[in-house]
């Protein structure tokens, strides 16, 4: 049996903000910007994308373009923040009333101009997870376990909202109903679930990417069984409680400081990983290791996931994959 989240102190923070609806214009205002950029920048992050928070920002918001990156990087970040808009535009709502036109309204835009043959559209041929044992659901089956989803939401109103957008989350991603953009579109349900009960929306911070998907692929391993979602269950827990602090502070008037990234020279990256420098330069030449941020000295930094991304290209290595091979398992 699962043992059961305790969820006491996030429903007593929620009634301490509720005391203080309606927000102050601004202050609303204020706090919306700062979610919509840090929404769109840590979701893209943790599938891969390279914008930093900086970037991301002058991305969609000034509509700017950065040299060095991607036009589908670019895409990605204007195409989340789009995305967030619309689920802003359904909190009204309650949750046992989406449709699934509202989940493929949210993945079309999620794709829009970047898989346009695919946006909007249930998987027609099966996928894997690039590094996992977790099977996902044959393709035949994946409007019938949608429907199911549906009819699963309808039913669970009772459940505690955090608890509610959680089991959302984990049970969309479980079925995987899109080739591409499952992981931002599972997020924006989440976040949608959460507005619509009144919560603000987690954010799941770039460095507990790692966590974040051990957490998720550990019950995928045993059909949920057991105590096996608990860590899941805790992160998305912490995640939202650490929002209603921003709104809690932002209404003492502090202000919130970005999750700072701990970056990593080239040399300090192959010391952590055992790895020769001239190593990572050419994994880094051949695009399997990803440059967060070049100084303005025109030093290389990589983030900490790097080292992460090392081990498992040294795994890779000793099942004798090639360089062509490892970089297809990476994207």
């Amino acid at each position: 049996m699962r043992w059961k989240m305790d969820y006491k102190k996030l429903t007593e923070k929620k009634k301490i903000l509720d005391k203080h609806r309606p927000f102050d214009t601004a202050l609303i205002k204020n706090l919306e910007e700062w979610f919509r950029i840090e929404l769109t920048y840590t979701s893209n992050a943790i599938e891969g994308n390279t914008l930093s928070r900086a970037e991301t920002a002058l991305v969609v918001e000034k509509g700017l373009t950065i040299g060095g990156k991607s036009i589908t990087e670019h895409l990605e970040a204007m195409n989340h923040a789009a995305a967030l808009d619309f689920v802003k535009e359904q909190i009204k709502r309650k949750p046992s009333d989406l449709k699934e036109k509202d989940i493929l309204k949210i993945h079309e835009i999620i794709l829009d101009k970047i898989d346009r043959e695919n946006a909007g559209i249930y998987r027609r041929v099966p996928v894997r997870i690039s590094g996992s044992a977790v099977v996902l659901p044959n393709p035949r089956k994946v409007q019938d376990l949608m429907d199911g989803f549906f009819s699963w939401l309808k039913k669970e109103e009772k459940m505690h909202a955090v608890e509610l957008a959680a089991e959302a989350h984990y049970r969309f991603v479980t079925i995987h109903p899109f080739i591409d953009g499952n992981g931002r579109t599972a997020r924006l349900l989440m976040n949608m679930i959460l507005m619509m009960k009144g919560y603000p929306p987690a954010i799941i911070r770039k460095n507990d990417r790692l966590a974040y998907i051990k957490s998720l692929e550990k019950p995928q391993l045993v059909n949920g069984e057991g105590d096996s979602k608990n860590d899941y269950f805790k992160l998305i827990a912490a995640a939202v409680d650490r929002s209603l602090n921003i709104y809690l502070k932002a209404i003492d008037g502090e202000v919130e400081k970005p999750e700072s990234e701990k970056l990593l020279k080239i040399g300090e990256l192959a010391k952590a990983t055992n790895q020769t420098v001239p190593t990572i330069r050419h994994w880094t030449k051949e695009g399997l290791l990803q440059v967060a941020e070049v100084t303005e000295s025109g030093y290389q930094m990589f983030s900490e996931e790097m080292i992460e991304r090392v081990r498992n290209i040294e795994k890779m290595k000793h099942k004798r994959l090639t360089l062509t091979e490892i970089k297809r398992e990476i994207k």
